[in-house]
């Protein structure tokens, strides 16, 4: 492997982890900002919503109902909520009234996280427009040069052959 091949690819090695220890920097800060903005409710809150929006929550929720409503239809006990579930409905009407609240006040607050991360997305990616531009420029400035020497090499090489 050549010494430039190998300078290479320490450089690009080099560049990624500098990258990996920004993104990580980046993700900390705003999980620290997170943790120091969110007082205990809406941590409660969050907590509800992503039980409430889980697979654990749906299984448990049918394993209820099915119960309740074989509980009430056959003779194991007494039907304390005959049908129509009445009983049920109610409850159901109240689960949902103050489940649909809490996972909104917790999608909210995610929004508001998106849009910080998002913020500092954009600022990365104009960063790094900026240094692909200048990057481009030193190109183009090369290609140039080269060019100029190589019309220089040409008009050295005929003025050495016609001598």
């Amino acid at each position: 492997m050549s010494d430039n091949h190998k300078n290479v690819n320490d450089y690009t090695q080099r560049l990624q982890r500098v990258v990996e220890d920004y993104e990580h920097t980046i993700e900390d800060h705003l999980n620290e900002d997170y943790l120091k903005q969110t007082e205990w409710p809406d941590k409660l809150a969050d907590r509800i919503a992503a039980f409430g929006g889980s697979w654990s929550f749906i299984i448990i929720f049918a394993v209820f109902l099915t119960a309740w409503i074989l509980t009430n239809t056959l003779n194991f006990i007494g039907h304390f909520d005959p049908s129509p579930f009445i009983l049920l409905n109610l409850i159901l009407s109240f689960i949902a009234a103050f489940q649909a609240p809490i996972i909104m006040m917790s999608q909210n607050r995610q929004a508001a996280r998106d849009k910080r991360e998002s913020i500092i997305d954009f600022a990365i990616n104009y960063k790094a427009e900026l240094e692909v531009d200048d990057i481009q420029s030193h190109l183009h400035r090369i290609e140039n040069e080269m060019a100029q020497l190589k019309l220089l090499l040409q008009s050295q090489k005929l003025g050495n052959t016609e001598n």
